[in-house]
């Protein structure tokens, strides 16, 4: 019977799995990270530590105490951070070296260089009614979609979510993005918003917040309230398979440009990734940095997304890269404030560059080698 059981997990989790790691907000702590993917070093081993100015992380970090707090193992940091404000870099840098065990963070081949991507909030025209000039829908979180937790009655799954919709008493997977931009429309009702492309649409949905500018003058912030459940798939693979880009050339702007030149292969190109965004509209003021999924907002070039399965969301992390399409060296302390359905695995970083166009410029050619580091407090 248990054998059974578990094919059949097994099977609802092959049509409805999404992963722990999304945009949404968890309020609950996360497990700790998997032993083999940490090794403790002395901080003589963390790449570019005294390259920059810890200083700079202390707003970040104080946002993530709003959550940390809630920890036992934060409480006495996250106090004692509030006092910092008026100290030397020295002193900055000696309170970390003392407060905290840098832990390198390794892939399964213990391989320790992954790769950093860069996000950004992006800016989009758009309307409160469909019409012609902005004919593409946000969609809001539908009432049908279910969200099953499995985790109490079967801790083995972790924090793995069922996601899918009821069909005469079934569970089905809920519509992928082909259905639902497809004909049939089963989300309609359903609208939030309009904008006028369909490719700042995708990659809207990738970011997973937005900036909305209507012709009146007004803004509207949007936010991340919700995915359908389909796994995440690059839309770089469908290019490079066509010989369409090589992988050289791959980068957010080169994609957007081919679209413009190739309209009748952009749905074909779209519809590659199953994976669909609901938002919400934020309440708050639309240019201020939206919250990630720490639930606390986002610092420019000083929060990051991680896999929360390797990487404790709130934690302090080391990173050494370079700058977008550079070998120039990039060293920077940053705070794990948010996740995203493309980072997974533990040396995979998220570097949120901001708001607008030039950050857009650069998180959209970032793609670099990375060396990771948690920071987790002294016990």
């Amino acid at each position: 019977m248990l054998t059974h059981t578990r094919k059949l997990l097994s099977v609802l989790l092959g049509m409805l799995l999404v992963a722990s790691c999304s945009w949404a907000p968890r309020p609950e702590s996360p497990p700790p990270p998997p032993a083999s993917a940490l090794a403790p070093v002395a901080w003589s081993m963390v790449e570019g530590w005294q390259e920059d100015d810890p200083g700079l992380v202390l707003g970040a970090f104080r946002k993530s105490c709003i959550a940390l707090n809630r920890r036992p193992q934060w409480q006495l940091v996250c106090r004692d951070v509030t006092m910092l404000d008026d100290r030397s870099e020295p002193e900055v840098r000696a309170f970390f070296e003392e407060r905290f065990t840098p832990y390198e963070l390794r892939q399964s081949d213990n391989d320790p260089v992954g790769m950093v991507t860069g996000y950004y909030v992006p800016d989009l025209r758009g309307s409160r009614q469909p019409s012609p000039d902005y004919p593409y829908p946000l969609y809001r979180r539908p009432d049908d979609l279910l969200v099953i937790d499995l985790s109490d009655a079967y801790p083995e799954l972790g924090k793995y979510r069922l996601r899918g919709r009821l069909d005469e008493g079934r569970v089905l997977p809920y519509w992928d993005r082909a259905a639902i931009d497809g004909d049939q429309l089963p989300l309609a009702g359903s609208e939030l918003l309009w904008v006028e492309d369909p490719v700042e649409l995708f990659f809207l949905h990738i970011q997973g917040s937005g900036r909305i500018h209507f012709e009146d003058g007004s803004r509207s912030m949007v936010n991340y309230a919700g995915q359908n459940g389909h796994p995440y798939r690059s839309v770089s693979e469908w290019l490079i398979k066509r010989g369409l880009m090589s992988r050289d050339e791959m980068s957010m702007p080169n994609i957007k440009a081919w679209a413009r030149d190739n309209p009748s292969q952009v749905n074909d190109l779209l519809n590659t990734n199953p994976s669909y965004v609901f938002f919400r509209e934020s309440p708050g003021d639309a240019d201020s940095n939206p919250p990630g999924a720490l639930g606390v907002p986002l610092t420019p070039g000083r929060s990051v997304a991680v896999d929360r399965r390797y990487t404790p969301l709130g934690a302090p992390v080391f990173l050494a890269t370079t700058w977008p399409n550079s070998d120039r060296p990039l060293y920077r302390l940053m705070m794990a404030q948010d996740t995203g359905g493309a980072i997974k695995g533990p040396v995979r970083a998220d570097f949120f560059w901001g708001m607008g166009n030039d950050a857009g410029i650069e998180a959209g050619r970032m793609k670099q080698p990375l060396k990771m580091w948690v920071l987790m407090p002294k016990q």
